[in-house]
């Protein structure tokens, strides 16, 4: 599969609301594997297809948990929220930034598989953050519109490795 490059503060596309996805053909396939493999390529939690610059409503979600698959979704929707937890919040598409935000602590999703099945899950904790945030990318909202006045931070590669490994402690 094929690393994309992903789409930077200022670039005028991650501010386009995303199109649904009709069918899921080879090429919708291949996207998601690319997706995948770019998300792993600059450790990211969470992938969507219009930070690979194509508008199509695609989020991959990997939390890095022994044997268990990254998820995917196609044309999620977010039905249903409870509760609100104040989060650290980084973006690849914002290098080195990171700031606290609002975010419910649970989500429920209903989205397609790469199958075109209808799936609806619950996420808790991070896997309610980063399906409100990759779904935020499809409606063309990035993250730093939603932070907590102030907590804007722009971090070193040390400082990057540290949040990264406290996440995966939690």
């Amino acid at each position: 599969m094929a690393i994309r490059m992903i789409r930077q503060d200022g670039d005028e596309i991650l501010k386009k609301k995303s199109k649904e996805v009709d069918v899921i053909d080879d090429k919708v396939k291949e996207l998601i594997k690319d997706m995948i493999d770019t998300m792993h390529k600059y450790d990211g939690v969470g992938l969507a297809a219009v930070q690979v610059g194509i508008l199509k409503r695609i989020v991959v979600i990997d939390l890095y948990e022994e044997g268990k698959e990254p998820y995917i979704f196609i044309n999620p929707e977010i039905i249903e929220t409870k509760g609100e937890q104040e989060v650290d919040e980084g973006c690849l598409s914002f290098p080195n930034k990171y700031a606290r935000i609002i975010r419910p602590k649970e989500v429920k999703l209903r989205a397609l598989n790469e199958k075109g099945e209808q799936i609806e899950i619950i996420g808790q904790d991070l896997l309610a953050q980063a399906m409100c945030h990759e779904v935020d990318h499809l409606n063309g909202v990035v993250f730093v519109e939603k932070i907590i006045p102030g907590t804007l931070e722009t971090v070193t590669q040390e400082q990057k490795q540290e949040k990264k490994d406290n996440r995966k402690n939690k």
